[in-house]
């Protein structure tokens, strides 16, 4: 795993602050450690960083990682964010098991009108999904972004972040927004975040 400045478990240096930013398909994480320096806001400026590489395998499916982390994962969940995903298993089955710490989770979801690999409809579908779960969702459309990360969605990610998830530059804990939950210990999404 490539990480950037991640201290052993339990430290509280960093401000406590912890964002995992898990890749696509056929890329790795080193080629996404850029992406760390789109993030420039106070609440960030502590924040440590790690780029995981998936193993080399074969592929049957393709399926988005940072949804199922928050939905599925023991523990409470800061936050999630996804840029150009779909809602990766069969609704019917994976609701029963999501928990009620998952459910206050705020989830920002990203999507491209013009994405010809996932269609915007499915980011939609995703949104409507977990808005049925009673859960926070933000859905955010660029009418003209194709299947790519762009600036200005890191940018949009990281204004929501800020106000949504993080505590400021004093450590003081920000009013949570849309239903967010206060004193979050994960933030995951296309990145977690381990939070005070």
């Amino acid at each position: 795993m490539e990480e950037r400045s991640i201290p052993a478990a339990g430290s509280s240096s960093g401000g406590g602050r912890f964002v995992v930013w898990l890749h696509g398909l056929g890329d790795c994480g080193s080629a996404n450690e850029l992406i760390a320096d789109h993030f420039s806001a106070a609440a960030f400026s502590a924040a440590r960083w790690a780029f995981p590489t998936a193993p080399t395998a074969p592929v049957t499916c393709n399926r988005a990682l940072s949804i199922a982390s928050v939905l599925l994962y023991p523990k409470a969940l800061g936050g999630c964010a996804v840029f150009s995903g779909f809602v990766p298993f069969n609704t019917s089955s994976i609701a029963a098991r999501v928990t009620d710490d998952a459910k206050k989770a705020p989830i920002l979801w990203i999507h491209g009108g013009a994405d010809s690999l996932i269609p915007i409809q499915e980011g939609q579908d995703g949104v409507k999904f977990l808005r049925g779960l009673g859960m926070s969702c933000e859905f955010k459309a660029y009418d003209r972004l194709g299947h790519t990360l762009a600036p200005y969605e890191l940018e949009y990610c990281e204004r929501w972040a800020s106000e949504n998830i993080l505590n400021d530059e004093h450590g003081q804990s920000l009013k949570m927004k849309k239903g967010g939950r206060q004193g979050s210990k994960f933030f995951c999404g296309a990145f977690s975040f381990l939070s005070k």
